[in-house]
């Protein structure tokens, strides 16, 4: 190179090629169960073989991620992610990421593609093992992307065939996940059974009480006297749960329902007319976050626990009304008794003046109001910037996701 040209270096475009990498690695092993990372099964195996490849080859390891079960099906993995920020930020530049086949690195074949070649523009390499390419050149690359596109077909065959499975055994009336509450696993001469426990039985009673036509808080309260206690949203979702009157619904049955072999808590019939009731309630009012007829709400405070009034209109009547939300307290309020009410209450801050001071007074207050919300504004202005910058990101995401460069899920 001439020396004179020295002088135009900061003309230059492009970075310059590395001439020599740095011998720097990580080692990133990963089991796809909880099961399989209890027993350490091939954990163990994966770090021995990484470990021996790094040595062999000279590398330097600068640390150890993973080792625990994380689905590779997407990349939103704790490990993984931590690994990846790892080796983007770290100050002694690492140069190699070794896994011990390309399946434990992605099995999302496009999207590890796409982080693949990310992490290689930053001079990172990911290295199988047990798969061995220079993914640094332009036909290693092929091929390790042939491997990632192989690695996500492999495991959507697997979820076929386990699907298959399942879809199966549901077909038999065998449920394949662990039963909801009130229920046991049974085996018997290798077959197993789903029978009902105390709380089955307590979970029974509450089925029986709702059938009544009380309200499902009546019902968690009567569950709770006999040592049950639920959310609401617990209640809700067995109360509209078939599996206790011995049917079982899944995705897998495509919308079909069938027999179970579970024992039964409720009859069916008993069930139908639950559920009649759940789908015959209304909630009695609609909501709008904004409404002028009911300009108080959020404004005046239950005078028994102190919390904000919310605004609703009855279903039955058609008329307005305050209510306290706390569960237990009895606030309620007709809209036009406590609109008239608070009209009388501000009439003792009514004041007689004439035009001119009016008009000072208008002043005043449009100034005190502008100065105590000046930050309110300042800030929403802030958000608004951030949004376009979002929104700028989301439309480059739509776009990377038509090109095929990511998946749907990231």
């Amino acid at each position: 190179m001439n020396p004179g040209l020295s002088l135009f270096d900061s003309f230059a475009k492009g970075k310059k090629a590395q001439t020599a990498r740095n011998n720097n690695c990580v080692i990133y092993t990963r089991v796809s169960t909880k099961e399989q990372a209890d027993n350490n099964m091939s954990l163990g195996t994966q770090r021995k073989a990484c470990e021996k490849y790094a040595t062999k080859g000279g590398l330097n390891i600068k640390g150890y991620f993973g080792g625990t079960y994380e689905s590779a099906r997407t990349d939103e993995r704790r490990e993984f992610n931590k690994m990846l920020a790892f080796v983007k930020k770290s100050k002694e530049k690492i140069a190699h990421i070794i896994v011990y086949s390309v399946d434990r690195f992605s099995r999302s074949g496009t999207n590890a593609m796409y982080i693949a070649d990310q992490l290689k523009k930053q001079g990172i390499i990911v290295y199988a093992v047990t798969q061995p390419t220079d993914a640094s050149t332009a036909s290693g690359a092929l091929q390790q992307n042939i491997q990632f596109i192989f690695s996500e077909y492999d495991n959507q065959l697997r979820r076929e065939k386990c699907m298959a499975g399942v879809r199966e055994k549901l077909l038999m009336g065998i449920w394949c996940a662990p039963p909801p509450m009130g229920y046991d696993i049974v085996r018997h001469d290798g077959k197993k059974t789903y029978v009902l426990n105390k709380i089955g039985k307590q979970i029974g009673k509450g089925f029986q009480r709702k059938a009544t036509g009380v309200t499902n808080e009546d019902v968690r309260q009567r569950l709770a006297a006999i040592g049950l206690n639920l959310t609401k949203q617990r209640l809700s979702d067995i109360l509209r749960n078939p599996f206790y009157c011995g049917l079982i619904v899944h995705k897998a049955l495509e919308g079909n329902v069938i027999e179970g072999i579970q024992e039964k808590a409720v009859s069916r019939e008993l069930f139908l007319k639950v559920n009649g009731i759940l789908a015959d309630h209304h909630q009695g009012y609609t909501v709008q976050s904004e409404n002028d007829i009911i300009p108080l709400k959020r404004f005046l405070k239950c005078d028994e626990c102190g919390s904000y009034l919310r605004g609703y209109k009855a279903y039955k009547n058609q008329k307005y009304y305050y209510k306290c939300n706390t569960p237990g307290c009895k606030c309620n309020k007709r809209a036009d008794t406590l609109h008239e009410t608070f009209r009388e209450l501000l009439t003792g801050f009514t004041l007689d003046v004439n035009d001119d001071y009016r008009q000072l007074i208008k002043m005043q207050v449009i100034a005190t109001y502008n100065q105590f919300t000046q930050e309110s504004w300042e800030k929403e202005k802030i958000l608004e910037e951030r949004m376009a910058e979002i929104d700028k990101k989301i439309k480059r995401l739509r776009e990377r996701h038509a090109d095929e460069e990511i998946d749907r899920d990231l």
